[in-house]
């Protein structure tokens, strides 16, 4: 049995202030096509199919016509869940006449005990619910934290799991030791979000969504398929990609993972302004692409955001190198600045501080007289 492991599509998502709905299109069509290639028995999508839980129309449409293709034109069965940036009510609209075409789409938690039945293998369907909702369904008032949440639910199934049978667990969590990014939503303060790896051990393989690289965890059988996209540039590095599963009779299975390449690609760059607008660095580029540009200059620059939208439109933030490092320097210079130096002594710290340069004995000279002028001046000396 075949089926491909996706996840964290965030459509309608923003991305400092440019909606990504036309490269989540872009990427689904890529999709389309694997999906057209491999022929799987089964899609599965481990949450947060939008980005928030009331999505702009335009991702509200390319869902439904993604959804469409994949299920209806292709005829392939697909079994989803909401995740914590859904809607689990809007999401499940019109779920219980989905089922006719083989569309198990589960946002309700008490629906997580009865498996869905593909070609030998039962998926387990366990939408993002927060411990409260699970301790209030199984009256259970122990349940405080996602452990205990996932850890009580999982308990539930083993009532009544089959073990001579390959079983999947879909779920929408963060295991213990997973790698983040700045894009996901934190689901509780502390550590009483994470769930231990350990809990999945009764099924053949866990599909998760939440943690958007594919190699936030090292595990035999718990995977992260990874987000559609690069969400934030903490995720520059990351490569996206959705994982194709086949699974024997026993449980046993072989993955491969195929790559999703979007157009226009989301990355860092570093250099000097002059060096990033010489055509023949840029020769090199994809104009297109969305950028983070770390500048190397000193001293200040005119208007460097608009010199370098001119050949890269698509700069969505700009640092100084300067910046960050006095950033860094910064508890340091106040500790200098609160000891008992002269004034000569601090204006040097705050001029090696802002400019990195050296502050020369002719720099020192003619500071001092400076100060010794203003001093006079405001009757100070």
């Amino acid at each position: 049995m075949k089926f491909i492991h996706t996840a964290d599509w965030h459509l309608g998502k923003l991305v400092h202030g440019v909606y990504m709905t036309d490269d989540q299109r872009e990427v689904l069509q890529q999709f389309v096509k694997l999906v057209e290639e491999e022929k799987p028995d089964a899609i599965v999508i481990a949450g947060d199919l939008y980005d928030r839980s009331v999505p702009p129309t335009d991702a509200v449409r390319l869902l439904d016509e993604t959804l469409f293709k994949l299920n209806i034109d292709l005829k392939t069965p697909i079994v989803a869940i909401s995740g914590n940036h859904d809607s689990a009510e809007r999401l499940s609209f019109g779920s219980s006449w989905y089922q006719h075409s083989q569309f198990y789409l589960n946002g309700n938690i008490e629906a997580s005990f009865r498996p869905v039945h593909i070609n030998g293998v039962n998926f387990y369907l366990v939408p993002y619910a927060e411990p409260g909702t699970v301790r209030q369904l199984l009256g259970d008032d122990s349940i405080h934290s996602h452990q205990d949440a996932m850890k009580s639910l999982i308990g539930k199934m083993e009532e009544t799991i089959n073990p001579n049978e390959p079983n999947v667990l879909v779920g929408h969590a963060f295991v213990l030791g997973g790698q983040t990014s700045d894009s996901e939503r934190t689901l509780s303060v502390g550590g009483s979000g994470c769930v231990t790896a350990d809990l999945f051990a009764p099924f053949s393989y866990t599909a998760l969504g939440h943690l958007h690289s594919p190699d936030a965890i090292k595990h035999d059988t718990v995977r992260y398929a990874g987000s559609l996209l690069k969400y934030s540039f903490s995720e520059a590095k990351q490569k996206k990609s959705v994982s194709i599963i086949e699974m024997n009779d026993n449980g046993s299975f072989d993955i491969r993972e195929h790559s999703l390449a979007p157009k226009q690609d989301m990355r860092e760059v570093e250099g000097y302004l002059e060096e990033l607008l010489d055509p023949s660095f840029a020769e090199g580029q994809n104009h297109l692409d969305y950028l983070k540009i770390t500048l190397l200059d000193d001293g200040s620059l005119i208007d460097p955001m608009g010199k370098l939208r001119q050949l890269y439109p698509n700069v969505l933030h700009l640092d100084r190198k300067i910046e960050q490092t006095d950033l860094k320097r910064k508890i340091a210079f106040q500790a200098v600045k609160e000891e008992k130096k002269s004034e000569l002594d601090l204006f040097e710290q705050f001029y090696k501080e802002m400019t990195e340069a050296e502050f020369t004995e002719d720099k020192k000279s003619a500071m001092a007289d400076i100060i010794q002028s203003v001093l006079k001046e405001e009757g100070l000396k």
